[in-house]
């Protein structure tokens, strides 16, 4: 078990996203729980109001989807075998 945190820097200052992990069979790696990401990201909608939280997490996730997280925590992990 392991956490992973993404960060990066914009115009407006620093942003990340982070979330715990659990290895499964055959040297795969998968969030513990998709609904517990820790941001200090905001998320807003058309209209410029802030998402509730389930809303958030959904956004959260679409990022999560697309970032090459799993590939990262596997090749840390074989470095350490």
């Amino acid at each position: 078990m392991g956490q992973t945190l993404w960060s990066g820097e914009s115009e407006l200052g620093a942003a990340g996203v982070a979330w715990d992990w659990v290895c499964m069979p055959y040297g795969m790696v998968s969030m513990v729980d998709p609904m517990a990401l820790v941001t200090n990201l905001q998320f807003l909608n058309r209209a410029g109001e802030v998402l509730a939280p389930m809303e958030s997490a959904i956004q959260l996730n679409g990022i999560v989807h697309t970032l090459p997280w799993q590939e990262q925590v596997q090749r840390a992990l074989a470095l350490r075998h």
